[in-house]
């Protein structure tokens, strides 16, 4: 076991320094391994892995189906790491499941102009440009003073990718307001010289929120930059550029949202969906 033990510390150095993930990521692929390691069967000949997954899969088989596929996932992603590192590895009992696509839910533009009202700056700056540049909170806590230009900003995301987000001017100006009373050397978020956590930003986000009585995460303010592009005629490949969805696909499920939202307009408005109002 200390050869897997030893390569799992391997292909999270992998997943750091060459894949570019996020340390919560990073201790979610790493807590996946630990798991299979102690529960599903191993043999080992010769160099060789057999591993079967099903006594694994029987020990979670009462968490939730997007648990499930999240440790599976890791896993296959580590089995890849080692085949592709030349160990020979025979898996079994990794069949997927089936998870159910859920419509993310994002919120109007009103209840987030009334949350900005009584935001203190650090809020304020920080809810404005996940609202209105669709950014992660990672992205966010990675913000560079030198990444703004003249109306644009560069964002690096997921597997340091890079991506140039148009910047309003009003936007800019209010980073530049926030850094005249809270001036930092490299992040437009930072503390005592140290860049922001992303528990620390999200946190303050959602505790800004909580004072206009509103349960709102970071990840629904980029949800919902996503929704209002949409809805008010943007392509949908450009907003998954915006995004920086490494497929198209992703960004879809805002379109199916869109026809959620015109559907419920349509029931609520058209007379015929309200019959009993009509005996009256």
């Amino acid at each position: 076991m200390s050869e897997l033990y030893n390569a799992k510390e391997a292909f999270l150095k992998y997943l750091d320094s060459i894949r570019g993930y996020s340390p919560l990521t990073i201790r979610s692929y790493n807590d996946a391994i630990d798991e299979m390691i102690r529960h599903a069967e191993i043999e080992i000949h010769h160099g060789d892995i057999l591993l079967n997954l099903m006594p694994l899969r029987l020990k979670i088989a009462s968490l939730k189906a997007k648990t499930i596929a999240a440790k599976l996932s890791a896993i296959r992603s580590f089995i890849k790491y080692l085949r592709d590192n030349g160990t020979s590895v025979e898996l079994r009992g990794d069949e997927s499941i089936k998870i159910p696509k859920t419509l993310p839910k994002p919120i109007t533009h009103e209840q987030i102009s009334h949350a900005l009202q009584y935001a203190e700056p650090q809020a304020a700056l920080a809810i404005t440009l996940l609202y209105t540049m669709g950014l992660r909170i990672s992205e966010l806590t990675h913000l560079r003073l030198q990444d703004m230009g003249e109306g644009w900003s560069r964002v690096r995301g997921k597997g340091s990718k890079e991506r140039d987000i148009p910047m309003i001017e009003s936007i800019s100006a209010m980073v530049l307001a926030y850094q005249r009373t809270n001036p930092s050397r490299e992040y437009i978020f930072e503390a005592k010289g140290e860049k922001l956590s992303e528990n620390s930003l999200r946190y303050t986000i959602i505790k800004a929120f909580a004072k206009v009585g509103l349960k709102v995460t970071p990840h629904q303010l980029r949800h919902t930059y996503a929704t209002e592009l949409l809805n008010n005629g943007a392509r949908i490949a450009d907003v998954s550029e915006l995004l920086g969805h490494a497929s198209m696909s992703t960004t879809q499920i805002y379109t199916k949202l869109g026809n959620a939202l015109k559907m419920d307009h349509y029931r609520q408005s058209h007379p015929l969906c309200h019959p009993h109002e009509d005996s009256k």
